[in-house]
């Protein structure tokens, strides 16, 4: 990292805690502006953790968390969202009798940019086809689509997507690294926590490797092939 560069996310040294558990040990990433990074690892590793703790959801946390510059390590969680930053979880929390556009619109707009009602049929037209049907109507795959959607809406600029090609078809996998892929051309900066390493490595521009919840390998896009070997060693695959 360069000296005295704002970056859209910055973590160092960053340690969380389940009541008594410490989970996390000082994982280490950042994300420019822009970027597509992704957290890898072993089940266990701490990826979900990672972003629940950046969002302030875990029990204690300590370290440094930098959302743009701002300082959000003791940030309340409602106050995190409003630093443009926004997180889809594993579970994704779709309404399921609500419609699915009215899930789009239920989360508030929190800063100036987010995409337009419009502009997230275009980018998931299976969203549009399905925009009067409820939300527990919904295929997995299209409740994926709309958990991401619903945070495209707040002016987000940020965004920590949490396994979100999980038990997937390969066609919704496709639709959904479409989607990132536009998403990184209008400059969001993307944060992936993946399982999914062929997914991974066709969007992001840097690997983290997590284990035992510290970051213990980095790995930028252009390196990959040189460094497979080490990389599924510490995934498993």
């Amino acid at each position: 990292m360069q000296a005295n560069q704002v970056y859209a996310l910055r973590v160092a040294n960053l340690n969380a805690y389940y009541g008594d558990s410490h989970i996390l040990h000082g994982v280490e990433f950042f994300a420019r502006a822009g970027e597509v990074v992704t957290l890898l690892g072993r089940n266990g590793s701490g990826r979900t953790t990672t972003l629940r703790a950046i969002m302030g959801l875990t029990g204690r946390r300590g370290g440094t968390i930098e959302i743009g510059g701002a300082n959000a390590a003791g940030v309340a969680p409602h106050e995190i969202a409003r630093l443009g930053i926004g997180y889809c979880p594993e579970e994704r929390g779709i309404f399921s009798c609500l419609s699915t556009e009215e899930n789009l619109l239920l989360p508030p707009v929190v800063a100036e940019g987010g995409l337009s009602v419009g502009e997230i049929y275009e980018l998931f037209p299976n969203l549009r086809e399905r925009r009067r049907s409820p939300g527990g109507r919904l295929s997995g795959g299209e409740q994926q689509m709309l958990a991401l959607a619903r945070i495209l809406r707040t002016g987000a600029r940020t965004l920590l997507l949490d396994e979100i090609t999980e038990g997937l078809a390969p066609v919704i996998v496709q639709a959904l690294e479409s989607a990132v892929m536009k998403l990184k051309e209008r400059h969001f900066t993307i944060v992936l926590a993946e399982q999914n390493f062929g997914f991974a490595r066709r969007v992001a521009d840097r690997h983290y490797v997590l284990e035992h919840g510290k970051t213990v390998m980095t790995v930028a896009a252009g390196d990959v092939e040189r460094r497979r070997e080490e990389l599924e060693s510490r995934l498993g695959v």
